[in-house]
């Protein structure tokens, strides 16, 4: 594969990445959106958890994907976590590793948790509106 098209790869993995964070911390503010948000964070949360007994807990396709990019452009060193890698991309500081992952789990914990009850809450709305 020739440089331009890794950079471009490099370049939409990063968009693609970023939206997903976006989405698994936000997409539970809209209802339309709330089930497709609790699928998104199930499947997160699978990965890190089921894909990482057998990759490493924490485990990312995307992350693992957009590393094996990174590497074909020569950029070594990366860590295990995506967040990590770009907190001290933007902020120049080099982030305890165990910290990101505490927040990035707590986050998407919280994610989880907001999802489920706003789902339930809908769904019963739903269910009661049906009823009368």
């Amino acid at each position: 594969m020739d440089v331009s098209t890794l950079r471009l790869l490099d370049q939409a993995l990063f968009l693609l990445h970023a939206a997903l964070v976006l989405f698994i911390l936000t997409g539970w503010v809209w209802q339309h959106t709330r089930r497709l948000h609790l699928l998104v964070v199930v499947l997160t949360l699978g990965s890190w958890v089921g894909l990482g007994a057998w990759f490493g807990w924490g485990y990312c396709p995307l992350t693992d994907w957009h590393w094996q990019i990174k590497a074909a452009l020569g950029d070594t060193g990366l860590p295990a976590s995506y967040i990590k890698y770009y907190a001290d991309a933007l902020t120049g500081a080099s982030w305890n590793p165990m910290l990101i992952d505490v927040w990035v789990v707590g986050l998407a914990l919280m994610a989880l948790v907001v999802s489920v009850v706003l789902n339930w809450h809908d769904w019963r709305r739903k269910r009661a509106s049906k009823l009368q």
